[in-house]
């Protein structure tokens, strides 16, 4: 699995302990099957417990907690995770930087770039 997922199933545990798979899966937009399966890899980590709900009339009914351990790793894959994405936003910010410059030397050259919306320019 990778930090996202890592990131974003910890962090949904935690913040709703007594969500569904079910949910789980519709919030990451993965299937059912995925949800379980990550759910079962982190549980077998001993990174979260699932718990039967003691007075819930669906025996199915689990809470995930984050064990200890859990904690102590959502907090490292979170930093890993930031890290990834600042990286992925720079990388991002040099490309649209690049881009405008080429439509900028476009324009120099009176070339014809009808296709960029007068608005975007007055906005970069």
């Amino acid at each position: 699995m990778s930090d996202e997922i890592y990131y974003k199933i910890l962090n949904s545990l935690q913040q709703n302990p007594r969500i569904s798979q079910r949910d789980l899966a519709k919030e990451l937009g993965v299937s059912l099957g995925k949800a379980n399966y990550c759910l079962r890899a982190l549980i077998e980590r001993g990174w979260v417990k699932a718990r039967n709900f003691q007075q819930s009339n669906n025996k199915k009914a689990y809470m995930y907690l984050l064990t200890p351990t859990g904690i102590e790793e959502k907090a490292r894959v979170t930093v890993r995770f930031l890290k990834y994405k600042v990286d992925e936003y720079e990388t991002l910010k040099r490309e649209i930087d690049r881009m405008r410059r080429e439509v900028e030397s476009l324009q120099a050259r009176g070339e014809d770039v009808s296709g960029l919306d007068p608005e975007e320019k007055r906005q970069s």
